[in-house]
């Protein structure tokens, strides 16, 4: 059965907030591992930015795979 492009949104907004809460919990373990001291608001910042750019790598990657099905 093939994906509606509502299903392919919840489902790349639902693997964007789980990555999302994985990159910030990463970044604040990591990033004084290489003597990078960011506030926790900063952190939310650059976790940010990457999950908009995730979104939409998701969302569009999903539709093209639907499209060869």
């Amino acid at each position: 059965m093939m994906q509606s492009r509502r299903q392919s949104l919840i489902e790349a907004i639902t693997n964007v907030v789980v990555g999302y809460a994985l990159a910030v919990i990463t970044q604040i373990v990591v990033f004084p591992w290489f003597g990078l001291q960011v506030s926790l608001g900063e952190n939310l910042a650059i976790g940010g930015l990457f999950t908009g750019i995730s979104l939409l790598r998701s969302y569009a990657l999903r539709r093209i795979c639907e499209r060869w099905r």
